[in-house]
């Protein structure tokens, strides 16, 4: 009899399980003291839960394998992240609340300036607010209602982020992205990857070149660039897998997007860290699977400022003995990739990870940092397999075979 790891062994009933994700966790050391960010910042609180956990290092993909956030937090989610993969664009639709159907194509676009060459001057305006960021998308809107018989929908994200959804029609996903990744360039016209593609990748550009012309006055964001995009497909979710009734408290629209699409309940937070733990204090029994996201690691790391992402990881740390105090059975916490502040970028190294439960073999001289991870008892292993270990934590899985 075939056999799936770990969906045909899972119980209805047994311990609740937070997973606390430090996004860009993992990272290198500096150069003057031989400590990554993790292991220079002060956290008691962390290297206390590492004294009486299991402890180790998840690769989000694969050996050598640098993972976009959406692939990190699939692998997170036990979902295998190539198998899986989606881009951004549905993500983010999923994130800001959008009823996306099945065959939706939804497309991530970044509000920009072009210069009067048509070249790229700022690949995000500027980063307007999001008051700014809903006038836009409400004067596109406006203008754009549809192309070739397809429906257009735009929806705010965040700052220069925009989600922008073609309905209607067979359309293809296998499109290429506009944004150079670059300034002093102009941007990429919409190019089919597929066979079958053509007719979807010129309404695209219609409606680019239509955007373009709505935005021609603008002061900052005269343009966009578009990127990630796909195809809408439901996923197997959280309840039907792991009979797990779960929840995502997370900032940023894309996080809870991922979440979403797993069948997780999201959870808006519109400030810091502090509002992060009070989402998860408040309603905290009445689901067995949390999922709370801090984002502040990865853009500090991506800024290149070692001491901003020390300061980062220190502000969690200080917050977890209120996460300790709701008693939950199982506390994971990891990252969904490295961030390191030297490479100013995501990257292939392996994640620490955390596990603690009462069913944890601890390692008492253990503190929370690379170095102690690499020498823990879980080893190096894929992150697609953390659900199968926080399950088994939890003591929601039976025993296999006789």
């Amino acid at each position: 009899m075939d056999v799936t790891f770990p969906d045909d062994l899972v119980l209805d009933e047994g311990g609740r399980i937070v997973l606390l994700v430090m996004d860009g966790l993992g990272g290198l050391p500096h150069p003057d003291s031989g400590l990554t960010e993790l292991e220079a910042a002060a956290t008691p609180n962390l290297d206390r839960l590492a004294a009486g956990a299991s402890l180790g290092m998840s690769l989000p993909v694969d050996i050598g394998v640098t993972p976009g956030s959406g692939p990190g937090h699939l692998g997170l989610f036990g979902y295998d992240p190539v198998r899986y993969n989606i881009g951004r664009g549905v993500l983010s639709a999923l994130g800001v609340g959008f009823d996306l159907r099945p065959g939706d194509v939804a497309v991530r676009l970044n509000l920009a300036t072009l210069d009067a060459d048509g070249n790229v001057a700022d690949r995000r305006a500027g980063r307007p607010s999001d008051q700014e960021n809903a006038r836009l998308v409400g004067m596109l809107q406006e203008a754009v209602p549809r192309m070739r018989g397809a429906e257009v929908f735009f929806a705010s994200e965040k700052e220069h982020r925009v989600v922008l959804i073609l309905r209607g029609r067979e359309l293809s996903p296998h499109l290429g992205d506009t944004d150079p990744q670059q300034t002093g360039v102009p941007p990429h016209r919409v190019e089919p990857l597929a066979k079958g593609a053509e007719d979807t990748a010129a309404i695209l550009q219609d409606v680019l070149d239509a955007i373009r012309e709505t935005l021609r006055d603008e002061p900052v964001a005269n343009a966009v660039l578009a990127r990630g995009i796909d195809a809408y497909e439901p996923y197997p979710g959280f309840p039907e897998r792991f009979h797990l009734r779960a929840r995502a408290i997370a900032r940023y629209p894309m996080y809870r997007g991922v979440a979403r699409l797993v069948g997780m309940e999201p959870v808006v937070v519109t400030d810091g860290e502090e509002a992060t733990v009070a989402a998860l204090e408040d309603g905290f029994t009445d689901y067995d699977f949390h999922f709370i996201h801090f984002k502040a690691m990865d853009s500090r790391g991506e800024d290149g400022d070692f001491a901003a992402k020390v300061a980062a990881i220190e502000r969690v740390d200080a917050l977890l003995p209120r996460v300790e105090a709701l008693g939950p059975d199982v506390l994971v916490v990891t990252g969904d990739h490295s961030t390191p502040w030297s490479m100013k970028a995501h990257s292939w190294h392996p994640v620490p990870i955390l596990i603690a439960s009462a069913c944890a073999r601890p390692r008492r001289d253990a503190v929370f940092g690379e170095a102690s991870c690499m020498v823990g008892e879980l080893g190096t292993f894929p992150a697609a397999k953390i659900m199968s270990l926080a399950l088994a934590h939890a003591r929601r899985l039976s025993k296999f075979g006789a």
